[in-house]
């Protein structure tokens, strides 16, 4: 792998780490705050009448924004100056900038809970006159993606980067030597935990339960099958009475029936993803499968380039029985988005400068560094990206799943995310049961 798609991995890795690290930023008040915006420089956008500034997550993915604002300041008399801040401070840094004089006028976020708390203090732009002059800039995105980024009915974000849904990842050498193949539905995923503990293999999916949200990402799928996504989404609307549902006490029942088969071990809670840990358990065959980001990939290309080569596999997540979830349902980190302060002096520019994330240059170079874009024209270019086949699975994954579900502790505001954490480590230790997980879910702040 070269060291521009491992620097891509690892600041693909912290977009999802700093948006769960940073939680307790988002909580501060929308008050005006001192300090400078970013490494880029510049001064506000009400004293420079020629600019807009175009505020990015700071991080290899920079070549591309960099790229693209080049593009459009060739053309606009407007101009992008594109000013970042390092991945581990954005969310904190944007929180102390974003009602001050510092402010830009297009921001990277990650749509849902993330930007939530500034529609609600009314500091967002919704761009659906944006869309109605320019169809494209809703219609050129994949739907279940751009609707994470729908707030209240009103558009708020324009996709950026590319998508990331959680995929079941296996190592193919362990199944072939135990007669197993990737499980189809949950059944066969008992099956399979089942034969793996037969022949020696103590934990046969690998958790990086020390960080709390790989464990979390079990709920997410469990939910969805056996639920539907309306039971989620209830409860994200401010309808705890979701979590005491039929639907959600079965979901409960079943992911039980998973860690009581001994699925995960018993020292899950000492592993983590971040430090390498639970791909590791993958990777040298301690564990058959893993339920992971798209970023997993990378992961293991990356750390163990022989393995991802020869015996790293991936599949849809299974099928549960009986459940009213479309088994073609996804969950994860559906995109980055980018969206508009409604201060800006130049919406006509911010529109323009928008309007290339749907174009043919912007979909390339983000496949070039190993991203995956959302836009309806990627198909035409995923020859050309890192690895065609894994592009080509993901890709078609997103395209037909009805629902696209983001990831619970990013859909829910910042406020939520350690009791949901929580919650979710202590149902897998058994500290609470289905009742202690219902009662802990319904007291989580909706806004």
């Amino acid at each position: 792998m070269s060291p521009v798609l491992s620097a891509v991995r690892n600041g693909a890795s912290r977009n999802r780490f700093a948006a769960i690290a940073a939680a307790s930023a988002l909580v501060m008040g929308m008050t005006a705050a001192c300090g400078s915006s970013s490494s880029g420089g510049g001064s506000s956008t009400s004293a420079e009448s020629g600019t807009i500034h175009v505020l990015v997550y700071g991080d290899a993915g920079n070549t591309v924004e960099k790229q693209i604002v080049s593009t459009f300041n060739k053309t606009s008399k407007v101009k992008a100056v594109l000013q970042t801040i390092p991945g581990a401070d954005y969310q904190q840094k944007l929180q102390t900038i974003i009602n001050s004089k510092q402010a830009p006028d297009v921001f990277y976020n990650w749509g849902g809970g993330s930007i939530a708390p500034f529609v609600k203090a009314n500091l967002l732009m919704p761009l659906d006159d944006f869309i109605a002059k320019d169809p494209g800039l809703k219609s050129n995105f994949l739907p279940s993606v751009f609707n994470t980024a729908v707030v209240d009915g009103k558009s708020y974000g324009i996709p950026m980067r590319g998508t990331q849904p959680v995929l079941l990842f296996d190592n193919k050498k362990v199944l072939a030597a135990d007669g197993i193949t990737p499980p189809a539905t949950w059944d066969d995923l008992i099956a399979d935990v089942k034969t793996l503990k037969a022949k020696g293999v103590s934990t046969p999916i690998a958790l990086g339960g020390g960080d709390q949200w790989p464990t979390q990402m079990w709920f997410e799928y469990v939910y969805d099958r056996v639920a539907g996504p309306e039971v989620f989404q209830k409860a994200l609307s401010g309808d705890p009475s979701a979590w005491a549902s039929d639907g959600s006490k079965k979901a409960l029942t079943t992911l039980k029936q998973l860690i009581d088969a001994g699925a995960f071990g018993t020292s899950f809670d000492s592993v983590k993803f971040t430090d390498g840990g639970s791909p590791a358990l993958l990777a040298k065959g301690k564990s058959a499968f893993e339920l992971m980001g798209s970023w997993e990939y990378s992961t293991e290309t990356t750390n163990s380039p022989d393995f991802a080569k020869t015996d790293l596999g991936y599949s849809a997540f299974p099928s549960i029985a009986g459940g009213t979830g479309d088994p073609n349902d996804i969950v994860g980190n559906t995109n980055n988005f980018y969206s508009v302060l409604k201060k800006s002096k130049h919406p006509d520019a911010d529109a323009a400068f928008l309007k290339l994330m749907y174009s043919d240059e912007f979909v390339k170079a983000q496949l070039g560094i190993g991203n995956l874009p959302t836009t309806t024209n990627t198909p035409q270019f995923l020859s050309t990206s890192a690895s065609p086949d894994y592009s080509n699975f993901q890709f078609n994954l997103v395209k037909q799943a009805p629902s696209f579900q983001l990831s619970w502790d990013q859909a829910y505001p910042p406020a939520a995310t350690t009791a949901m954490h929580t919650a979710v480590q202590e149902f897998f230790d058994g500290k609470i049961d289905a009742d202690g997980f219902i009662k802990a879910m319904q007291g989580l702040p909706t806004s």
